[in-house]
């Protein structure tokens, strides 16, 4: 019989291992750095709502304190402590500002909890298309432009949401966006996930905030980037174009009725700590991610994306702590690159494409760490031109972002209607009845209610071939597609 499963035992031996971390959480396991030296065993600290610890759902005590005494560190008018994470406040966003059946702008590549709020709210959603920066197959910004555009032609639209920086730390010009969109009296909300670093980060030359360039919600997941467990999450909001009752009614509705105190002592203790010694910290890590793109520099077979590109794609800034790694011209794909990181130095990314890699690095990274990167990249890249059957060719994938797919029902509609599984080769012309995309960063290749195209069905195959993670349909193998009966 085998060992019953014992995931604490495993995660244990995990944590003795050399593996580094060059993913979330942005703690990096860093257990012992002096952001959490004053952190006790969780234990201790795993309450429910007793005298004198207020609640969250209906806070008038200590946690009204903090969440008050957080909205004067940001500058916003209300900051929620969101203990289901971001998906929760990108939830109560979009349910709080759109009305059941109505419409909202959202940009393509939304993370799918964002398209789960369509779902839940039975809305239209218009979308607002991100440029592709071509060498490396990546998406770029959102052009204010386009915004304006799509809002003069759908004037049924309630409100405007969009992802900066991207799961690759591309920015783009909020303040612009911000502006147009407050023109036509409406709300923006700006999917922060992964900048909740920004807000301390201006002495390091990190991107400004979404929330001091005029957005009106902006949710950032705090566990992302920062010291702080996996989990927890900010929401900021500036009263105005906001129904803040309204939005609150669903904060309450997202977030769960036994809310974690070790979680929320941890969001307030990432806060302060961030407030006070993290700003000269996040100086120190700036000054190593310049270390890091001096020494990638000299890398003649892999490609470093750097901010080169600003003012190109779409791109107003860079998060320049995203290592972005393409094998582009290797013959390579990203998963080969991301599966050498892992087997043969130990380093574990935090995502790969079909041609490029992510690594997350935090202010908790240590030297150590950042040298074990830097040295295998570089020795990895050494070798690619003498490896055998290396032809110089490239893998050349990139998601068809740019062009909007035809659409036959809501995402809701095509959800609830009957349905039937069919192969994913076989769907071409068939209304698709369940999201596709590849996980991480979970932003859909396809929407249920959309057409399946040969171009959709190809990218889907290739993704699988090159052992990508697609996710998103109920077959556990991806292989078979539920689509709509159609008569």
């Amino acid at each position: 019989m085998n060992d019953t499963p014992d995931l604490l035992k495993k995660l244990k031996e995990y944590g003795k291992s050399d593996f580094y971390p060059f993913h979330m959480p942005g703690h990096k396991r860093q257990y012992k750095e002096s952001f959490a030296a004053d952190f006790p065993n969780p234990f201790s600290l795993d309450i429910t709502e007793i005298e004198g610890f207020d609640n969250l759902h209906h806070p008038e005590g200590i946690l009204k304190e903090s969440m008050e005494w957080a909205s004067g560190i940001y500058g916003s008018s209300r900051t929620y402590y969101l203990i289901n994470g971001s998906s929760s406040g990108i939830l109560s966003a979009i349910s709080g500002t759109v009305s059941r059946g109505g419409t909202i702008l959202m940009s393509r590549n939304c993370h799918k909890s964002a398209f789960h709020g369509v779902f839940l709210n039975q809305l239209k959603a218009e979308y607002i298309y991100p440029q592709i920066i071509p060498e490396f197959g990546i998406q770029g910004g959102l052009i204010p432009g386009k915004i304006e555009e799509m809002l003069m032609n759908h004037r049924e639209i309630q409100a405007v949401f969009v992802v900066s920086p991207t799961y690759d730390g591309i920015v783009s010009d909020v303040k612009a966006i911000a502006e147009i969109v407050h023109r036509f009296h409406l709300p923006l909300i700006v999917d922060e996930a992964h900048g909740a670093h920004f807000s301390f980060g201006r002495e390091g030359k990190f991107p400004v905030s979404a929330l001091e360039l005029g957005a009106d919600v902006v949710i950032q997941s705090l566990h992302k980037t920062l010291p702080s467990f996996t989990q927890t999450a900010v929401m900021h909001v500036r009263e105005g174009y906001v129904d803040m009752g309204r939005l609150d009614r669903y904060v309450h509705i997202y977030q769960t009725s036994s809310p974690s105190y070790v979680l929320m002592a941890g969001i307030e203790s990432c806060i302060r700590y961030m407030a006070g010694e993290g700003v000269k910290q996040m100086k120190l890590f700036s000054d190593k991610i310049d270390w890091i793109r001096m020494v990638l520099s000299g890398l003649n077979h892999l490609k470093l994306l750097t901010d080169q590109e600003k003012g190109m794609h779409g791109i107003y800034d860079m998060d320049r702590s995203k290592i972005i790694i393409s094998t582009r011209g290797t013959g390579k794909s990203g998963t080969w690159l991301d599966d050498r990181l892992r087997k043969e130095y130990h380093l574990e990314m935090e995502m790969c494409g079909p041609d490029y890699v992510t690594a997350i690095t935090t202010l908790a990274d240590t030297q150590e760490g950042l040298e074990r990167l830097c040295n295998a990249l570089l020795s990895i890249d050494s070798m690619l031109s003498t490896e055998a059957g290396y032809e110089g060719g490239e893998i050349g994938l990139c998601q068809e972002l740019d062009r909007t797919p035809e659409c036959r029902l809501t995402i809701a509609q095509a959800m609830d209607e009957p349905r039937h599984r069919i192969a994913i080769p076989h769907g071409e012309g068939m209304i698709s009845a369940e999201f596709v995309y590849v996980y991480p960063p979970g932003i859909p290749i396809v929407v249920p209610g959309e057409v399946l195209n040969k171009t959709s069905i190809d990218l889907i195959m290739k993704y699988k071939e090159l052992g990508l993670a697609v996710q998103g349909m109920e077959d556990e193998d991806s292989r078979e597609l539920y689509v709509v009966d159609e008569v």
